[in-house]
């Protein structure tokens, strides 16, 4: 377990996030968070100047289809099933105050 944390700690963050732990659970609790830092310690410790900064492990590949005019519903029979359209277009109601 790590040195840096104690039971008392894990009491006042707890309380902190209004969690009710029983004696148990805090123990528990402060076991697990001490194993998590020093897996951290651990990974801090390691040499990694010579790795190159990345955002992604493997290479995005696009997985989209390709853009292509298909035949579709027909405008003015999707429109005339609307409520309320408007202008060729549907007519919706407003989302922000003050608009409409």
């Amino acid at each position: 377990m790590s040195d840096r944390l104690t039971s008392d700690v894990v009491a006042k963050v707890a309380r902190l996030a209004r969690l009710d732990l029983t004696p148990a659970e805090l123990e528990q609790a402060t076991a697990q968070l001490g194993d998590m830092l020093d897996h951290f310690a651990d990974i801090d410790a390691l040499d990694l100047a010579d790795v190159a900064p990345m955002t992604q492990p493997y290479p995005l590949v696009n997985v989209m289809r390709p853009d292509v005019v298909r035949p579709c519903l027909d405008r003015d029979e999707v429109l005339g099933a609307a409520p309320a359209p408007q202008d060729g277009r549907f007519r919706v109601p407003p989302v922000l105050a003050g608009e409409g």
